[in-house]
């Protein structure tokens, strides 16, 4: 067998045993829905969360719990109702730490415990815990300038938390991270296998959830074999908002292998499932015939079941004719409404709205043009007045030029002597009357319009003569 050969098939069987250690240290997961919680309808209409139990200062919402407000001095806290049930376990905390200065406080908590905490001082929740306690501390109280700082403490039950130096005495691993005021929400995968702790962090400066960093890794980490999970936060004298989005909890199983498709369960798991199904419908049908016995008149025939539930068809159809239903009852409204209004009466001339406009602005144009014909002439009349009157008053000398005053109402005597020898003469008969048939006749009317017209210009050449006198007078 030659060189390369040999060293072909060598290269081949090592890749072979790497692939096979690599895949029986990937441990099976299962997703753990009792010992998680997400968003939307995280919260019940009553408040609560479905397997949670919360107290303090959170508050539940559709897409998170807000375990303290940016308030000074608050507490708050969130715990699992049941204690696990498996010995490896791997926890999704994603988070939010916001506020509105430069330095936050206090901090948030995660915690796996023996037994529920109570409120108390170590970031929200009781001192003197067994079990473990990962901090996300957010002020600085030794003044060594570094935090915002993520650490892991183990207790037995018996350690206080030193507070005054920030616990770092009694960590067993941590980081420097920066988890506040970030843009998309922070990570934190927490991993417990084989008594190894192992945390990534998630910065939050990008939107890939893959997009994680090592914080520590520490060995011979020995947990209690059952727990609570539980978040909790408080804030001092400065303030931050800690809200949790998601806490999602899967259990490790190293003896089962993943490699199995998505959704498909294994053996095990099957036989799991469908004997807690089948303890759950035995207890279901003994509390159905129980209820029965009690309370015989509620009784109903179970063997219809289209009485509580339909098909997705049939439901289809309904929606169909329902929208249907609907349109027509809007047509028929339509039709009812229209036939409120009467029609148009035939035949008849109805005049319309902008030839009542057009006839309203005409009106007004009139009515502003005999306003300012009389303006006009009560001017005139005055002007007329008050020349006549300082002729009147003004002596004729030598070089003056002589009134006219004179024969203004010489013109005047004049034309009041032919309007009254005309009406003598109407009187006398001695005009014909008009043939209205044959021949137009002037109107009174038309006539006295003639003679208003005529006074007006007399007027008007009685004035203009006055001011050219007036203008003469200056050069003698």
């Amino acid at each position: 067998m030659s060189a390369p050969l040999s060293l072909t098939i060598f290269w081949v069987w090592a890749v072979f045993l790497v692939h096979s250690v690599s895949q029986q240290d990937v441990p099976g997961r299962k997703f753990e829905y009792k010992f998680s919680f997400k968003g939307p309808y995280l919260s019940q209409k009553d408040g609560s969360v479905p397997f949670w139990q919360y107290s303090g200062n959170a508050i539940a919402s559709d897409e998170s719990v807000r375990i303290t407000p940016s308030l000074r001095s608050q507490k708050g806290q969130i715990w699992s109702k049941q204690k696990t049930d498996f010995e490896w376990w791997e926890v999704e905390l994603v988070f939010r730490v916001s506020g509105r200065g430069r330095v936050g406080a206090d901090g948030l908590g995660f915690w796996f415990t023996e037994a529920r905490g109570r409120e108390g001082p170590v970031f929200g929740s009781s001192d003197a815990w067994k079990g473990l306690g990962i901090f996300f501390d957010s002020f600085d109280n030794d003044n060594k300038h570094n935090n915002p700082y993520v650490m892991a403490v183990l207790n037995d039950g018996t350690m206080r938390f030193d507070h005054q130096n920030d616990g770092v005495t009694q960590q067993l691993a941590g980081c420097l991270r920066d988890y506040r005021n970030k843009p998309f929400p922070v990570r934190a995968k927490i991993e417990y296998l084989r008594n190894v702790l192992t945390v990534q962090i998630h910065n939050g400066i990008t939107n890939n959830p893959n997009d994680y960093e090592m914080c520590f890794r520490a060995e011979n980490v020995h947990l209690p074999p059952s727990g609570y999970f539980g978040v909790s936060a408080a804030t001092g004298g400065l303030a931050d908002d800690h809200d949790v989005l998601k806490f999602l909890t899967h259990s490790l199983h190293p003896g089962i292998s993943s490699n199995l498709p998505h959704g498909q369960l294994s053996e095990a798991e099957k036989h799991k499932l469908e004997q807690e199904y089948e303890n759950f419908q035995q207890k279901l049908d003994s509390e159905r015939k129980a209820y029965h016995e009690k309370h015989p008149e509620a009784k109903k025939d179970e063997g219809h079941d289209y009485e509580w539930f339909e098909e997705e068809q049939t439901r289809e159809l309904r929606q169909i004719f329902q929208g249907q239903g609907n349109m027509m009852q809007a047509l028929q409204d339509l039709h009812r409404k229209g036939g409120m209004v009467p029609p148009p009466a035939v035949g008849t001339n109805v005049m319309q709205r902008h030839e009542v406009e057009q006839l309203l602005g005409a009106t007004r144009e009139l009515l502003q043009l005999g306003r300012d014909i009389k303006a006009y002439t009560v001017e005139i009349h005055q002007k007329s007045s008050e020349l006549i009157n300082n002729q009147a008053r003004q002596p004729v000398g030598q070089g003056s030029v002589q009134p006219i005053g004179y024969d203004v109402h010489a013109v005047m005597n004049e034309l009041k002597e032919s309007v009254h020898s005309l009406k003598r003469d109407l009187g006398k008969g001695s005009v014909a009357p008009c043939d209205v048939s044959q021949i137009k006749c002037l109107s009174v009317s038309f006539f006295l319009m003639l003679l208003v017209i005529q006074t007006c210009a007399l007027a008007g050449l009685y004035v203009w003569k006055s001011s050219r006198e007036n203008n003469l007078k200056k050069f003698y």
